[in-house]
């Protein structure tokens, strides 16, 4: 994407970049952008910068973007004249948000509440509904892929792209910059092994009599992401694919009929309290858990199953009309930069840029000590976002009546 490049003075920059963040209103945000740059062409730049300014100026306006700052250092003053960011849905020890968080903070002096750490996606998005117009409303969503277009279709969300927007490849990415997968993961399964010292290590495993009562997804999938992808990867294992849930969702039923299924969600509480002896969730969630399950005398060993790895984004973007929208943008930049990346990392997710980081030499050998094998990494293949759709539309239809309520 171009950038607009406005001759002006570091200060001015700053105030076009404020302007901007503040409006809730793509059209205001032109206007204001627009008259703005009009005046600083009059009274600062010389008359040749001045047309190519105007030209450059019109054009992105006449396309829709909208001006948010050229660099990462004009976004941040704009987000700490607003001072916070409010954020959702983010537990220390997913991914290592507890790291990138307080990297964040540190950096930038910016203040950034979490509220609800281990709410669902579907939470996050009545949150901004419900929150609307007030001043603990979310600022940016962290979700599954499958609500993404609930999102959309709803307004939730507004468009950003990043100043790093070409290393994030597509399939990483909405086309307008509706959304950024900034990370991923593999599902996987994770044994406590102290009460399970047998760990399953397929899909196929889990039906064993001996797991009566100890198998748990991370939530419901019709709210929570990764509990949709657990039943993705259960389809794939059993004959599905992208284009039928079916079998994953007749598989979880089975698991229930067997009572091996349980119905308690997949907290860190419940992990280091046992309740959860075999977790069903994402690979990047284990790292920051395993030396406090060794403190409290439990061992843990995750699994990839051989017999249907599905690897999954979360996805994250501006709410539209929140309270700081230059803090959602900052927070943004934050987590698809290099100290963001490098934080994901460290707890075991797959950062999106990692090819580029890769190329320019910027992860240090020991980073990636907790990712999955790089051949697991090589056979993740993303559903497009009508697949995606169509599972949900199939979960939603089918889960009440064969699993949740059967």
């Amino acid at each position: 994407m171009r950038r607009a490049k406005f001759m002006v003075p570091l200060m001015l920059s700053a105030a076009l970049v404020i302007s901007a963040c503040s409006s809730g209103d793509s059209a205001s945000e032109s206007t204001a952008s627009e008259t703005t740059a009009a005046e600083t062409t009059t009274e600062e730049a010389p008359a040749e910068t001045a047309a190519e300014t105007a030209a450059e100026t019109t054009t992105e306006e006449a396309s829709g973007e909208v001006f948010w700052g050229n660099t990462v250092e004009e976004i941040a003053a704009a987000a700490q004249a607003e001072g916070q960011v409010n954020l959702i849905a983010l537990p220390d020890t997913w991914a290592n948000y507890k790291g990138i968080l307080e990297s964040f903070r540190e950096k930038y002096g910016i203040e950034a509440p979490v509220a609800n750490p281990n709410a669902s996606s579907a939470d996050e998005l009545t949150a901004a509904r419900t929150l609307a117009g007030q001043p603990d409303m979310p600022d940016a969503f962290d979700i599954g892929p499958s609500f993404i277009q609930e999102a959309l279709d709803e307004g939730l969300i507004t468009s950003y792209q990043t100043t790093n927007w070409d290393e994030i490849p597509d399939n990483l990415k909405g086309p307008n910059g509706e959304w950024i997968g900034s990370y991923y993961g593999i599902m996987a399964i994770a044994t406590n092994t102290t009460i399970a010292p047998n760990a399953p290590r397929t899909w196929a495993d889990l039906k064993k009599p001996e797991y009566k009562g100890m198998v748990t997804l991370n939530g419901d999938p019709r709210e929570a992401g990764a509990a949709f992808a657990a039943v993705v990867a259960a389809s794939l294992a059993n004959g599905g694919s992208y284009d039928d849930l079916m079998p994953g969702i007749e598989y979880f039923a089975e698991l229930k009929s067997l009572g091996n299924l349980q119905t308690i969600d997949v907290t860190e509480a419940a992990l280091l309290s046992g309740e959860v002896p075999i977790a069903l969730d994402w690979t990047y969630n284990f790292p920051g858990l395993q030396a406090q399950l060794a403190e409290v005398g439990f061992d843990m060993e995750v699994v990839i199953p051989s017999d249907g790895l599905y690897g999954a984004y979360y996805a994250q973007m501006p709410v539209a009309d929140s309270p700081h929208p230059c803090g959602a943008r900052l927070w943004m930049e934050h987590i698809t930069g290099n100290d963001g990346a490098l934080g994901y990392l460290e707890g075991g997710a797959i950062p999106a840029r990692l090819a580029a980081m890769l190329e320019a030499g910027v992860i240090p050998e020991e980073a990636t000590a907790n990712l999955p094998p790089a051949e697991d990494i090589a056979k993740i293949s993303f559903p497009t976002a009508e697949q995606t759709e169509a599972m949900k539309t199939q979960l939603t239809e089918n889960w009440g009546p064969m699993v949740a309520d059967a």
